[in-house]
């Protein structure tokens, strides 16, 4: 073969067109999303200081701050119960429970009582004049229960709030002298402190040591040991609130000693607890996994107030009966 015949195969290889590599696709990592702890955390860091400082003020401004809350709840509870396929007065609901904060503070939770009375009376004769009666028990029952649900119940901070002026309207002038006249301060920030430890302790206590179901069909996140767990930091959260107050402001939380404080605070724990499981029971019965979405990371309104729902009524009502015994 000549040198010409070897070398011209070699020639037509070079000569070819080059056909390069088509390029690596380049994926784009998705941005990293934030875990759902660290949500809650920023909404908190929001939430806490404007109420601590509604708390603090008092006031028209402490008024107007429940008032949104049980109209938003009020607004989610509905919500939840006509996906159930209940039919409420909802205008009739959102009038009632707005009412019960405003005559909890001109006048007392007998006052609440009375319109309690005035809307169920109303509601009964609103759903007379409603063109479809096949669902007019669920409706009246509904409408009802969510009144006194969220607004009955959230009613009570506004008398917490105000206790010197309520033991001041019971028991007279001198009962009213022990308390002073912005411990509502104190005792609501106990009753908060208390219950939301409560919650965190549930929860860094179930994740830790968890093992036996508190209320499965309800709840199957919550154990038994979270439970133990809230009790015991909500107790002690109770007791290093006084603590707190008693060394920088000493004539609030003078209501009532260590000893009751402990008492309390650990009760209030366990109430926070049921409420919890109250609201739980209501959003599985919805099949919803959260009232409402308001909040990031957090859910609804009640999925943030359901625990102070419950607490809230029975410290004001223990605090009654304690502040009796003294009196009398």
């Amino acid at each position: 073969m000549s040198e010409s015949q070897q070398t011209e195969p070699m020639e037509e290889a070079v000569g070819e067109p080059a056909h390069p590599r088509p390029a690596t696709p380049v994926v784009e990592k998705p941005p990293r999303q934030l875990s759902n702890l660290t949500v809650r955390l920023m909404t908190a860091a929001v939430l806490v200081p404007f109420f601590l400082y509604t708390i603090i003020a008092g006031g028209l401004l402490y008024l107007a701050v429940v008032v949104v809350l049980v109209l938003l709840g009020l607004r989610e509870f509905y919500t939840m119960i006509e996906a159930k396929g209940a039919d409420p007065l909802v205008p009739w609901g959102l009038a009632g429970g707005a009412l019960l904060p405003v005559v909890a503070w001109v006048g007392s939770e007998y006052h609440a009582t009375l319109l309690m009375t005035a809307v169920l009376l109303g509601v009964m004769v609103a759903q007379l004049a409603e063109a479809e009666i096949r669902e007019a028990m669920a409706s009246i029952s509904g409408t009802f229960f969510g009144v006194f649900y969220v607004g009955w119940l959230l009613s009570h901070s506004v008398v917490l709030r105000n206790f010197h002026s309520v033991v001041e309207s019971r028991w007279g002038f001198a009962a009213a002298s022990s308390v002073d006249p912005d411990a509502g301060i104190f005792l609501m920030l106990f009753c908060v402190t208390s219950v939301v430890l409560s919650d965190t302790g549930a929860y860094f206590a179930g994740r830790a040591y968890g093992r036996r179901k508190l209320a499965p069909t309800i709840s199957p996140g919550k154990t038994w040991e979270g439970a133990l767990g809230g009790v015991l930091v909500g107790a002690a959260g109770g007791v290093a609130c006084k603590a707190i107050f008693d060394f920088w402001w000493p004539d609030l939380s003078s209501v009532f000693g260590y000893g009751f404080a402990a008492i309390l605070a650990a009760i209030l724990a366990v109430m926070g607890i049921v409420g919890d499981l109250v609201e739980s029971l209501l959003k599985r019965d919805a099949a919803q996994k959260d009232a409402g979405d308001l909040l990031p990371g957090m859910g609804g309104i009640l999925d943030r107030v359901d625990s102070s729902l419950v607490a809230i009524p029975v410290m004001y009502y223990l605090l009654l009966a304690y502040t009796w015994l003294q009196v009398i």
